[in-house]
């Protein structure tokens, strides 16, 4: 989904629900030893399962590139584990803009990336593992949209932002950006970020789209090949391609949306280690009232609960789902009523050994595009 700079704000006010010191302890970091690994559909740490308790949190690297904002972050990370949280999902890149972690392709802003060392460090001393997002497939932050720009400045004639997606040039960039962030040494604890057990997963994208071409090919060759350049660099980390869990052409289980991936071959491609899944229903069903919508939604979790668990054989995280606040019949009682069946479809499944990992997003995590998630 969609997310902007002025809705992180938002999201920070929200998170900073207080100032006080506290102190590093040696249980925080210990229970974060250890990188993730999968055994069939579920997550392992350690040789026990382990289930993920997330948050999303994209805002964290711009907001502790300033020195002044960083307790804000400590903040989020003790708060968020004091409530039982165990993993953010954050961003990785910032593309030119007014907050860039990549000045131009391959001139990188060295504050910027020392937020996102902090932001590391941090997650490390409070257990928190991370998932760290590469690109946007929106203009938010840069995106596909950026790199298209910057090759055609470099003389490339493309036609359209899915480009991003063919293009030699492109691809290029986006490799160097994954080269670079994996090979990070971190200047706070002098670990490299490939080397570091505190990030859980790389995450090729977010919502990868490519509606030029809803075969799907494109999008499938795409992963194919950025899978194989991250897994070349880092063998340490699990690997996912950031995908909303639309289906091919083939399946009635997209709501109006042909966006050319697929739930199933995209991740049935090596290197990609398991599967995620977004969920807006009121958004993606605008049409439809509320209680076709949780009918939607109860459905859409429960085809791909099995699927991830009987066809792909491999764990599934719901990495985003909400409510729009905008709506103007929005009520506390529908959010309950979504959030609830999806912590109770997702509770079974890990329940009976199922391959649905839990991802508890607080719902007083509200983003300024109005969606509570």
């Amino acid at each position: 989904m969609k997310k902007t700079l002025a809705s992180s704000i938002f999201l920070v006010a929200l998170l900073i629900l207080n100032h006080n010191t506290f102190l590093e302890t040696e249980a925080a970091e210990s229970k974060n030893g250890g990188f993730i690994t999968t055994r069939g559909v579920h997550f392992m740490l350690n040789g026990s399962p382990y289930y993920a308790n997330g948050f999303n949190a994209y805002w964290l690297m711009i907001l502790a590139s300033d020195p002044s904002q960083r307790s804000k972050v400590s903040t989020a990370f003790q708060q968020a584990s004091s409530h039982g949280l165990s993993v953010a999902r954050t961003w990785a890149f910032s593309d030119a803009g007014v907050t860039p972690l990549q000045y131009s392709p391959g001139s990188y802003n060295e504050q910027m990336f020392k937020g996102l060392d902090f932001v590391v460090a941090e997650a490390r001393r409070f257990g928190i593992k991370l998932i760290l997002s590469l690109v946007n497939n929106y203009e938010s932050l840069g995106g596909k949209k950026q790199y298209v720009n910057w090759a055609r400045n470099q003389g490339q004639y493309l036609t359209s932002d899915d480009d991003f997606f063919r293009n030699p040039v492109t691809k290029g960039f986006y490799k160097n950006h994954v080269k670079t962030v994996l090979n990070r040494y971190n200047t706070i604890t002098g670990v490299m970020y490939k080397n570091d057990p505190t990030i859980m997963a790389w995450e090729l994208m977010n919502e990868p789209r490519c509606t030029s071409d809803t075969s799907g090919r494109t999008i499938q060759a795409w992963i194919t090949e950025m899978a194989a350049h991250v897994k070349s660099i880092d063998r340490n980390h699990l690997l996912e391609a950031g995908l909303e869990g639309f289906y091919g052409k083939t399946s009635n289980q997209n709501p109006g949306f042909d966006i050319g991936t697929d739930f199933i071959s995209n991740n049935q491609i090596p290197g990609i280690d398991f599967a995620t899944l977004h969920s807006y229903p009121d958004q993606w069903l605008t049409s439809s009232d509320d209680q076709n919508q949780l009918n939607f939604l109860s459905n859409w979790l429960r085809t791909h609960i099995r699927d991830a668990q009987y066809v792909l054989k491999k764990p599934l995280l719901l990495t985003e789902f909400g409510k729009s606040v905008k709506d103007p019949n929005f009520s506390t009682y529908q959010r309950d009523q979504l959030f609830n069946l999806v912590y109770n479809n997702i509770y079974l499944s890990a329940k009976h050994g199922g391959a649905a990992a839990r991802w508890v997003v607080l719902a007083a995590f509200s983003g300024g595009d109005g969606v509570v998630w």
